[in-house]
């Protein structure tokens, strides 16, 4: 099994305790890190049940998600070469079959920020969110029936945006109900995109639409395909799953520079948070 269950590089420094991934039974495992700079773990489960489940405090800056510009200049010759695979068709992103009507729909934008949330906006009113939506085999286009689960919204944005000449990768990891009314659902992984403007990569949520705080991400790639919490070599049945992102406050964490945090729990362990 492949397990992708650890904070991502860039965020490794706001740590505040170990994000370690722990196993029970106890089983060796490796970690590396894949072609995207994800953080992954490798290990032969055991037949029978197995647990698998993390337990971190996190800084965060506690401001919401920082507003893309609205007009950058995007020569496609000048973007650096490691945002071009961000560029191209994936398994649940079909560029070549939503070129045509992303071009007729928002050709007349100007590139940029603006352009990017144009497609966040239209991608928020034509899908309905609903778990009971879900579907692992559901892509961009086969969305007819407009409706899914976060992972959609973020596989139809990407796609728009790519087939508007603007990188644009598949984001996964914790998102919080922090600075917004709770949600009446249990707590889950949410995955968001992230759009390639003005020399660096913008955060961007089509299902929420809205700014938020306390993103934590654990890895990138170019659709779910490559952000997989498990990727198992045989058959598996997922028995039980159980995440936990809750804000908590200096006073209540280790002593430290007052500042937010955020507690979160992965895993399928409901006694570990």
């Amino acid at each position: 099994m492949i397990v992708e269950l650890s904070v991502h590089p860039i965020r490794r420094s706001d740590l505040i305790t170990p994000d370690a991934i722990r196993l029970e039974p106890p089983v060796p495992i490796k970690q590396y890190r894949d072609g995207f700079g994800n953080i992954c773990q490798v290990t032969k489960a055991p037949k029978g049940e197995i647990t698998m489940f993390s337990d971190f405090l996190i800084e965060d800056s506690g401001k919401p998600d920082e507003i893309a510009p609205d007009i950058v200049d995007h020569a496609l010759e000048k973007l650096p070469v490691e945002t071009l695979v961000y560029l191209l068709g994936s398994r649940y992103c079909e560029t070549d079959r939503l070129s045509q009507f992303a071009w007729a729909r928002f050709g007349t934008f100007p590139k940029g920020g603006a352009l990017v949330q144009a497609i966040c906006d239209f991608v928020h009113q034509e899908v309905m969110f609903g778990y009971e939506h879900a579907s692992v085999a559901r892509t961009a286009f086969d969305n007819k029936e407009r409706r899914g689960v976060c992972r959609d919204f973020a596989h139809l944005a990407i796609t728009l945006c790519r087939c508007m000449n603007i990188p644009a990768r598949y984001c996964t990891g914790y998102l919080g109900d922090i600075g917004v009314p709770p949600e009446d659902l249990p707590m889950d992984f949410s995955a968001w995109f992230e759009a390639y403007l003005g020399g660096r990569w913008y955060t961007f949520d089509a299902r929420h639409n809205t700014p938020r705080i306390g993103r934590i991400l654990i890895a990138h790639g170019r659709d779910a395909t490559d952000v997989a919490i498990v990727t198992s070599f045989g058959p598996h049945t997922l028995v039980d799953f159980n995440v936990v992102t809750d804000e908590v406050m200096p006073e209540e964490a280790v002593p430290y520079p007052s500042a937010g945090r955020i507690a979160s729990n992965g895993g399928a362990d409901p006694s570990k948070t």
